[in-house]
């Protein structure tokens, strides 16, 4: 066994996102160690998923641990990039996304959701706002989805995240909306009716045209705090990445140990 890691993310055309992605990686310890590519799902030349796949096998890599860093498990691309590797037989949306040429067994991890060091790097991103936290909301709003079965795991992560935030920061409340289906107007209307100053935290990995343009478009006419920032830049990535991989590593020698007996 030779495992390797391939971190997937979704991709951008604006190079300031990806060297962000980039740098958070290039911090991992486990890099002393293991192999370790990391792809995007599109718009970013020369990085391509297969490209990721074919540098990790070119080193010899016989296992690849995937790392999906996207919010959700509600998002539709972490289904389709499953299936496209292999890791489940069907996709859950029809997708266009063609099967990968693998020829290592794929062993697939989970994305962001509501890990514990996710909770901090929301609260790290958000602290300056907060005055009195007695009376204040934070208010995570994420992409969501309208498929049926994906709009649920946006709806349980977020707001699993939610409470991780509430107890992380001391705040009085934490709370989820979004964006599709749109709920955000409706959430920061009810906080504030409940005499709550509302916090509001894009849970997205980097900045772009949701946090500078969609988020305030839908916030617009009410009262609120706001920063923008999002989770990417963080030192605390790479533990969440090692902290998987570590995982996925002890159940896969674990299993190596059970086919050697």
């Amino acid at each position: 066994m030779n495992p390797g890691v391939l971190i997937i993310s979704h991709g951008s055309r604006d190079t300031s996102w990806v060297a962000i992605v980039d740098e958070g990686v290039s911090e991992l310890s486990l890099r002393e160690d293991l192999p370790v590519a990391v792809s995007f799902l599109e718009l970013v030349e020369g990085r391509s998923i297969q490209d990721g796949i074919d540098t990790l096998e070119g080193q010899g890599v016989t296992d690849i641990l995937v790392i999906p860093l996207f919010v959700s498990s509600g998002s539709t691309h972490v289904d389709e990039i499953a299936y496209a590797l292999g890791a489940k037989d069907e996709p859950e949306k029809e997708t266009d996304l063609e099967r990968f040429r693998v020829t290592a067994r794929v062993h697939y991890g989970d994305p962001v959701d509501d890990d514990p060091d996710i909770a901090v790097m929301v609260w790290d991103k958000i602290r300056e706002l907060s005055v009195n936290p007695a009376r204040e909301t934070i208010l995570l709003v994420g992409h969501g989805s309208v498929h049926a079965g994906f709009r649920q795991r946006w709806e349980r992560g977020m707001s699993s995240l939610a409470e991780c935030v509430r107890k992380v920061s001391g705040i009085a409340a934490a709370d989820y909306a979004l964006l599709s289906p749109d709920s955000v107007g409706d959430k920061v209307r009810y906080w504030r009716e409940q005499g709550h100053e509302v916090l509001v935290a894009p849970i997205f990995l980097s900045e772009g045209y949701f946090t500078k343009n969609v988020i305030p478009g839908r916030l617009q006419g009410l009262i609120y705090k706001y920063t923008g920032k999002t989770l990417l830049p963080h030192p605390l990535l790479p533990h969440f990445i090692a902290a998987q991989v570590e995982e996925m590593l002890k159940r896969l020698r674990g299993g190596e140990s059970e086919t050697g007996r």
